[in-house]
């Protein structure tokens, strides 16, 4: 089997192309490094089942040879990503999700979409399934991402009726672990981040906000699972066990073993108050669900980030 990788040196990409290569495929990684590193893939490098390219998937897409399935994970994903690129996220999610469903048609490939679960806005169903059609402000400060995964959902689907290519979409919950960056922005890069330093842990609002965090190794097997499904609608991938942004924090410091302070700032702008996914279709058509407890999660976290933030990039 051979796959190419569209953000490949990411967070989430790099713990695919690595799982992907550990399962006996060859796989062609693309990246802009925009907000991928090198450094993610370097066990990879030097494997002739691995081959890496600096390229913006915004471009004509061209691989030679055969290809079995294309994985788009291309994204500013994080708040400091988009806010700082708004034009190029769009990009990415519109030009970006064209280059790769075009390159999957040609090579009669599956194509992998990567959403996310801010296709749900700030959600007045909770928990989300599935069908629940969202509450996004396509004009405040995350419309720029939360548009450009919703268009790319029409844009894959599109793809499966009018040309039928195979398709996967995983909606993405929270995801934390090994190789995500200290400037993420998001909440566990970020309090990880400042318990180390022995900062204060910045918690925006008054910390009741929720979040669902998904181990990133559980969520690699998830998209094993999809992949080799025939499940060709949007699919839940995310830790249905719900914890405060207060209670995150708190057990952040309590790992890190840090005694920093735990300060309140101004609440941001579309913040979702609530966040939780309704995983009953990844249970009953994937037969997946998260096994990593969130406790065993930051340790290994935290472990990584003690050992990895400290290396020249």
């Amino acid at each position: 089997m051979r796959a190419v990788v569209t953000g490949g040196a990411g967070f989430l990409g790099s713990h695919l192309c690595r799982r992907l290569v550990h399962e006996g495929w060859d796989v062609v990684c693309f990246d802009s490094l925009i907000a991928g590193e090198t450094r993610n893939l370097e066990d990879l490098f030097g494997d002739p089942a691995f081959r890496f390219e600096q390229y913006d998937v915004t471009n004509h897409l061209h691989v030679e040879g055969s290809v079995d399935w294309v994985f788009h994970l291309a994204s500013l994903a994080s708040p400091p990503g988009y806010l700082a690129h708004p034009i190029h996220t769009l990009k990415v999610g519109a030009l970006g999700t064209l280059r790769t469903a075009g390159l999957a048609k040609e090579k009669g490939a599956g194509l992998f979409f990567t959403s996310t679960s801010e296709v749900y806005g700030d959600p007045r169903v909770h928990p989300q399934p599935e069908s629940y059609r969202g509450n996004v402000n396509p004009v405040g400060p995350r419309g720029v991402y939360d548009e450009s995964k919703r268009f790319g959902e029409a844009m894959v689907t599109a793809y499966l009726h009018a040309h039928g290519v195979p398709i996967r979409i995983a909606r993405i919950f929270n995801t934390y672990g090994p190789a995500m960056r200290r400037d993420d922005g998001r909440a566990v890069p970020t309090f990880v981040t400042q318990a180390l330093a022995g900062e204060a842990l910045t918690v925006h609002g008054d910390g009741s906000h929720t979040r669902s965090l998904c181990f990133v190794d559980d969520l690699i097997e998830g998209f094993w699972k999809l992949v080799h499904s025939g499940v060709t609608e949007p699919v839940n991938l995310g830790n249905p066990e719900e914890v405060t942004v207060q209670d995150l924090a708190e057990r952040i410091r309590d790992t890190v073993g840090s005694d920093s302070e735990i300060v309140h700032t101004q609440e941001m702008v579309d913040d979702p108050r609530v966040r939780c996914p309704d995983i009953t279709l990844a249970r009953e058509r994937l037969g997946w669900e998260p096994v990593v407890p969130l406790d065993e999660g930051l340790e290994r976290t935290v472990k990584w980030a003690r050992e990895a933030w400290d290396r020249p990039s």
